[in-house]
């Protein structure tokens, strides 16, 4: 399994002025081309009065889906520098959708590019990013005393809380990559002087946000 970039579940929208002209950046995250198709419609409905809904998607972890389209506007460029950023960023499974409602000055082909390319790489920089990468799932089990102990020292080696949960114990669930497992277990053994059990889980994909 690869690892790769994307953003939250949930939809993002992001917009600036360029001479007069409104550019209205909407992205969502997709696993299916019916998922994209269905987003790309959803701003075309919104926004039907708009001069141009430009759109572009990757899907997959390695883009063995790739679309784009101009919506009208010159061909190469809206849809080709959209579609760009997104594989510039590394970024897979997500659709863009860039609006344009014309203010009255034309921006040529190359100011063209660059207001539709700039529309989505600024509108990323405000975005939440995830990284999709496999891990060992580690239960950590230690007394409700440490509990407190045991979250500073997990988040202070920036590894991620993924669950939390409470019997006799306090159960505490975490990413490990395999290479770091050794070292993990021997850092915590001796922080709490052996005073806490680990349960390997299998491998599997978890989403770690991008700082």
């Amino acid at each position: 399994m690869v690892k790769y970039f994307t953003i939250k579940p949930t939809a993002f929208t992001w917009e600036k002025e360029i001479k007069k002209s409104r550019f209205i950046l909407n992205m969502a995250r997709i696993t299916s081309e019916n998922d994209a198709r269905d987003f790309i419609e959803k701003i075309n409905k919104i926004h039907y009065k708009a001069s141009h809904n430009v759109f572009a998607y990757v899907l997959g972890d390695n883009d063995s889906i790739k679309r784009y389209s101009d919506n009208g506007e010159p061909s190469g460029t809206a849809g080709i520098p959209m579609l760009e950023v997104l594989q510039k960023n590394d970024l897979h499974d997500v659709v863009a959708v860039v609006t344009r409602y014309f203010g009255g000055i034309k921006l040529g082909a190359g100011g063209l590019i660059r207001a539709y390319a700039g529309t989505i790489a600024e509108g990323l920089e405000s975005i939440d990013f995830v990284e999709r990468l496999t891990r060992l799932q580690i239960t950590i089990s230690i007394d409700y005393k440490h509990g407190e102990t045991l979250n500073y020292w997990l988040n202070s080696h920036n590894y991620q809380i993924i669950d939390t949960q409470y019997d006799t114990n306090v159960h505490v669930v975490v990413p490990v990559s395999e290479e770091d497992l050794t070292k993990f277990q021997s850092d915590l053994m001796n922080q709490f002087s052996g005073h806490i059990l680990f349960d390997i889980g299998d491998e599997t994909y978890f989403e770690i946000p991008v700082k």
